[in-house]
């Protein structure tokens, strides 16, 4: 690797198995220190462990990122500790509802828009203030979905948080982009992880997927690492408020 990184402090969400765990990986090997974050401290233990990684590079914090004082923890936990992230990288989602958009109970609803767009929104402006207090550069990378793109049926209301999600990535590169904060969005295609499972697990609906991607697969964790070190380096300095579709060419015919 090149220490695109090196220096930087990362903070990732939703960071104990699957695009997390593999974005930390990338980020330790291009020389970035991390605070990972997940709902629960047993699984971060073992993903460090996973990681392997030396001493003094990385620090966890078991945070439900829904939730408003959880998130004022975490942020003081960092300035208390490992210091104010250079990085946010924004990758925490659930999708409990796998079914019909209107069979979606409220509850349900609420959880979904709670963790995949209220928690990237309050995290994000708690570091965001914070980097402009400081008179501090920043960088927020959203892990959105290529599901808040074109309807997503069976996984609507997932699909609309993921719209949100992109849209709130322009937003915020808007408003913030001259004050030197960037702010991009990666839209994953169907990744074989724990959230992908009732897809990938499918044959039918795998095929359904894989029918309409040009590299007629599906993609794994670490294939969206390498998207998330470009953005979050001096390589994408100009790049800001976009997109990025890493889906291996899906809907493209």
């Amino acid at each position: 690797m090149t220490g695109k990184l090196e220096g930087k402090l990362a903070l990732i969400t939703g960071a104990s198995r699957g695009i997390g765990e593999a974005i930390a990986r990338a980020y330790l090997a291009e020389g970035a220190r991390l605070v990972l974050v997940s709902r629960k401290a047993e699984a971060l233990e073992q993903a460090v462990a996973r990681l392997a990684a030396p001493a003094g590079r990385v620090w966890t914090r078991a945070c439900h990122v829904g939730q408003l004082a959880a998130l004022d923890e975490l942020v003081a936990f960092c300035e208390q500790g490992p210091g104010l992230p250079d990085i946010l990288v924004n990758n925490a989602g659930t999708n409990p509802h796998f079914g019909p958009l209107f069979e979606c109970t409220s509850e349900l609803f609420d959880k979904i828009f709670e963790v995949n767009l209220k928690g990237p929104f309050e995290l994000s402006r708690r570091l965001c203030q914070r980097w402009i207090a400081a008179g501090r550069p920043g960088c927020v990378i959203h892990i959105a979905s290529i599901l808040g793109q074109r309807a997503a049926p069976l996984q609507g209301v997932y699909g609309m948080t993921k719209a949100a999600l992109i849209s709130l990535t322009r937003s915020m590169s808007f408003e913030l982009g001259r004050q030197g904060i960037r702010v991009n969005a990666i839209a994953p295609g169907l990744i074989e992880t724990r959230l992908s499972q009732a897809l990938v697990g499918s044959p039918d609906i795998l095929k359904l997927f894989t029918d309409r991607t040009g590299l007629g697969r599906h993609g794994q964790p670490q294939e969206i690492a390498g998207a998330a070190v470009f953005l979050a380096s001096d390589d994408a300095a100009y790049i800001n408020g976009a997109t990025l579709n890493v889906d291996g060419g899906y809907g493209v015919s």
